[in-house]
């Protein structure tokens, strides 16, 4: 029997990541394969998908990723380069009972990791962390066999939708994964189309694949209001997050455009429930409740709400990050490039442009993401200590995630980051001229646990 050491810092609450080199390194993937090809086989599983992204580092740890899944004994289906919900869509397709996708997603272009899936649930928490202490028997012999699902995909993306009137768009998969898949899409949508960075690489040169940054979207931004366009769109690093642009170019974020999708599911599903998680603005929750649907806050990270997904009737989910997850004609998975289509179907049926809705949506005065820098030993510890302190002062609070602190004025938030060494905040308020006072209340209690914004 043999076991392996990782890096203590790659064992993550929803995947495996590290910087490549420093703390993964291709015999860390070889040994993921082996940990997850046994908790496979421990499901009487015999077969798993693996897909990759476009970072430089990719083909290597997934090569590494496979000898191990195949040392494993299973038969592994190789879907090569793309996006992470390629892979997702993989496990409706193929006969396997796990995937796992080689993917950095918005990180730095030295980041790298691995996401996963056993018989279709996400697979996170304390599974992932059993990885440091599983043994390993003697090497088995698997197949690999190769297979592409590209177009297949394409073509269920836009199973069951139809797109009433054209329009201009701006298309930014950032050089990342979403690239090659993308072109096979835009020939089969009307309209006029115009691609930014469209060419897959792993060096992210335009700019650093993640689309909850503002200053990432800068490029996007003035391509829609220089080409005169209705909307544009862009992708993270793997394409299971989106983040849109109205024709004004301002940016809709993930909850602006949950509330868009709510709206539009509840003609069709009146009373569903509806799930955000902790990060989304109040105007979300109020504008689901106001149309007669069920709001429901949950936990941030794709895997939770998977989780949540599963064990109950939501149709619909999605983050502040821009996660989207459709169960409406769709399989319930976050999905970047789905979401698209499903934003493109809307407004083709819409009287009204996305810069109308973005004008009629019900959302208040908010700071951006905040992100504080913080030792990982202290900030699980943190929220909690400002729990204690606002229990024993009598203020309402919700701890599903962190801290969700309500005043009279706005809310604000504090919860861990389960993927960086951060504190993750912010504020939102219900006037503009009350904003300063919420996020002055929230910047007490972090400075009373030694946290200085």
């Amino acid at each position: 029997m043999s076991r392996i050491s990782f890096h203590p810092s790659i064992l993550r609450e929803y995947d495996i990541r590290g910087v490549v080199g420093e703390t993964l390194f291709e015999e860390d993937a070889y040994w993921i394969g082996r940990c997850f090809g046994q908790k496979i086989k421990d499901v009487s599983g015999k077969a798993v998908a693996v897909g990759w992204d476009g970072r430089l580092s990719s083909p290597q740890l997934a090569g590494a990723l496979m000898r191990g899944l195949c040392a494993s004994g299973l038969k592994v289906y190789s879907l090569g380069v793309g996006p992470t919900p390629l892979l997702y869509f993989a496990e409706y397709t193929l006969p396997v009972e796990g995937a796992i996708m080689v993917t950095g997603s918005h990180n730095p272009p030295s980041h790298n990791g691995f996401k996963m899936s056993l018989k279709r649930a996400p697979f996170f928490g304390q599974d992932i962390q059993s990885f440091a202490h599983l043994q390993h028997g003697d090497a088995q012999e698997g197949v690999t066999h190769v297979i592409d699902l590209r177009e297949g995909y394409a073509d269920r993306l836009m199973t069951g939708l139809d797109f009433d009137k054209s329009l201009a768009i701006v298309w930014d998969p950032g050089n990342g994964a979403t690239c090659d898949v993308l072109k096979m899409l835009l020939p089969r949508l009307p309209g006029r189309h115009v691609v930014l960075n469209e060419e897959m690489d792993g060096t992210f040169p335009a700019h650093p694949p993640d689309p909850s940054n503002p200053q990432n979207l800068v490029q996007l931004q003035a391509a829609v209001v220089e080409n005169r366009c209705d909307f544009g769109i862009a992708f993270d690093g793997d394409g299971d997050r989106l983040v849109a642009v109205d024709g004004k170019g301002r940016i809709l974020w993930g909850d602006q455009l949950l509330t868009l999708f709510a709206v539009d599911l509840l003609t069709r599903h009146p009373q569903s429930a509806i799930l955000g998680d902790v990060k989304v603005g109040q105007g979300f929750f109020d504008e689901v409740k106001r149309l007669g649907g069920m709001p429901l806050m949950g936990k941030t990270g794709h895997s939770h709400i998977k989780a949540k997904m599963a064990e109950s009737d939501i149709l619909l989910a999605g983050e502040m990050s821009g996660h989207f997850f459709f169960k409406e004609n769709y399989y319930g998975f976050d999905d970047g490039m789905y979401a698209a289509m499903r934003l493109l179907h809307l407004l083709s049926h819409s009287p009204q442009t996305l810069a109308e809705l973005y004008d009629y949506l019900p959302f208040f005065a908010s700071t951006p993401e905040l992100q504080i820098a913080c030792d990982p030993a202290r900030k699980f510890i943190i929220p909690q200590e400002i729990g204690a302190r606002l229990r024993a002062a009598g203020q309402p609070f919700s701890d599903i995630d962190g801290v969700r602190v309500q005043l009279e004025t706005g809310w604000w938030l504090v919860r861990a980051s389960n993927t960086q060494d951060l504190l993750v905040a912010r504020c939102e308020a219900y006037r503009e001229t009350d904003l300063a006072q919420v996020k002055a209340h929230m910047e007490r209690e972090l400075r009373a646990s030694g946290v200085v914004v």
